[in-house]
């Protein structure tokens, strides 16, 4: 009796220490919500509406998975896909799509035919303390418009 008391009591000690290291290798971490990616899409619909620009904005989370897209009445359907990747672009490059624009335009055009980079501004990375959670693309206008939208997108949802 005595050793079958012993042996559970051990079997639970050691079921508890098995389930207290498996949950320490969990992260936790943020993401973007549908309603924030909404909130997202309506600042930056305001801002090309205010503008009379029209466009489509794309909302996507750190792997680069499709949150919420808007089209403007209007927007040219190709807009679409560039969104998109200009939004994937900031995520897996960790920056503004704004730098490789500048890089090219600076004499180094072969970053274009690199996979996964869209080389033109209007893809600005979400950033919560200090970590990329996605990104938000725009397409539409100018390439000076496209990122005025996205940044106002930014500003909707409170982040810099």
């Amino acid at each position: 009796m005595i050793r079958t008391i012993v042996a559970l009591t051990l079997g639970i000690c050691f079921l508890s220490v098995a389930a207290g290291s498996a949950s320490a290798q969990l992260l936790e971490k943020k993401t973007i919500s549908l309603a924030a990616a909404k909130k997202m899409a309506a600042g930056a619909e305001a801002e090309a509406a205010k503008n009379n620009w029209t466009m489509v904005i794309s909302v996507l989370d750190d792997g680069g998975n499709l949150v919420y897209l808007e089209r403007m009445d209007g927007t040219q359907l190709g807009r679409i896909e560039v969104s998109q990747n200009k939004a994937r672009t900031a995520i897996e490059f960790k920056r503004p799509t704004k730098a490789f624009q500048d890089l090219v335009d600076q004499g180094q055009p072969h970053l274009v035919t690199l996979d996964h980079i869209t080389a033109v501004q209007g893809g600005l990375p979400i950033t919560v303390e200090g970590k990329i959670i996605g990104a938000i693309g725009a397409s539409g206008g100018t390439s000076a418009q496209d990122e005025q939208c996205a940044q106002a997108g930014l500003n909707a949802l409170g982040t810099p």
